[in-house]
């Protein structure tokens, strides 16, 4: 099986919401070069490039938080790793950590900001920390990561897991920290914009998403949290007056038996509450359809959304069914990965 990472142009973009239903549908994008490996992918252009910061993940690994580079969105290549190995602090903070995990980059305050994570898998004792730089161009003079240290962690007798950090602005310009993986789910914490790291105004955890405990569940796997708590990789987008939340449910990685899949809910307030399409709360295990496995692919998730005036983009990962395909691609006219799917074009 082989991992890759997929593109779609995202369908509730501009004026759509007043045009017909085909109007709004998502537009796939056929990726070429190296996109095979891409776990987690957070996306973003500086000047005319793209860059696709991911997890590490692969046969061949060389350094943490690989970059991949396009000037077309199509066509990507490997342009380079964040760290060379994990931080010296961190295997001083987790000496079990072997990579890091899930990067997160925005632009905003003449800064881009990374916010990854460190973990030890199929454990809470967990940790994002937060990398700056004025420039991504490897070129430029300008450019050098910054490291801020560390921003927020989570330890074994904590109900939530410091993990996927999405950094999201309100429309307040307020600064806001969502993360989590299992346990009780999606949470999020005030950032002050000046330092990146949690905000001394406001120092409450926001309850965003969690799933819902079952009647019978199934035995946890050992030493691990139960299948059914299984959501992750938040990201909050601002659109025509609602915050959307995106996440993962169910199980990644695990090749043709991955039932991973992304789902969305809106809010008025950052903070929630978030409801999906039939009006249920995603605290209570809501969560509309977005984003599920067919026949060519199976385990979209890891998304991310870059939002611009021209068009919005959702970047996510998958499992290519077909043997030994390396490049990831999604036909158009699947009906399963346009906007669409589960009652979300009612969201636009």
């Amino acid at each position: 099986m082989r991992s890759s990472s997929s593109l779609l142009l995202f369908g509730c973009t501009g004026a759509s919401t007043a045009k017909s239903a085909d109007s709004t549908r998502s537009h796939a994008l056929k990726l070429e070069g190296d996109v095979e490996f891409t776990h987690d992918p957070s996306i973003i252009k500086d000047g005319d490039t793209w860059y696709l910061f991911s997890t590490a993940n692969g046969p061949d690994r060389k350094g943490e938080l690989p970059i991949r580079c396009s000037k077309d969105l199509e066509h990507w290549s490997h342009c380079g790793y964040v760290f060379d190995g994990v931080p010296d602090w961190i295997k001083k903070e987790s000496p079990k950590t072997r990579g890091l995990w899930a990067p997160d980059i925005s632009y905003f305050d003449g800064k881009y900001h990374l916010y990854y994570a460190f973990s030890v898998f199929g454990k809470n004792t967990s940790g994002i920390a937060l990398l700056t730089n004025k420039t991504l161009d490897p070129k430029s003079p300008n450019f050098h990561w910054e490291d801020e240290g560390l921003v927020l962690e989570s330890h074994a007798e904590d109900d939530f897991n410091a993990i996927d950090p999405n950094l999201g602005i309100d429309t307040q310009g307020r600064a806001w920290l969502a993360f989590g993986s299992f346990w009780s789910g999606i949470k999020t914490r005030r950032i002050d914009r000046k330092t990146g790291k949690l905000s001394t105004e406001d120092t409450k955890l926001y309850f965003l998403a969690s799933r819902k405990r079952p009647d019978n569940p199934l035995p946890n796997p050992p030493g691990l949290p139960g299948n059914w708590q299984a959501i992750e990789a938040p990201f909050v987008a601002h659109h025509n007056g609602y915050y959307y939340l995106f996440v993962s449910f169910d199980l990644c990685c695990r090749g043709t038996k991955s039932n991973y899949k992304t789902m969305v809910g809106r809010s008025r307030n950052i903070t929630g509450p978030y409801e999906d399409a039939d009006g249920k709360a995603m605290l209570e295990g809501g969560g509309t359809p977005l984003l599920i496995g067919n026949d060519r692919w199976v385990g979209p998730g890891g998304e991310s959304i870059l939002q611009s005036k021209k068009r919005d983009i959702i970047v996510f990962h998958a499992y290519a069914i077909v043997a030994l395909k390396r490049e990831a691609q999604i036909e158009p006219s699947n009906p399963k990965v346009l906007m669409g799917l589960g009652g979300g074009q009612q969201f636009c």
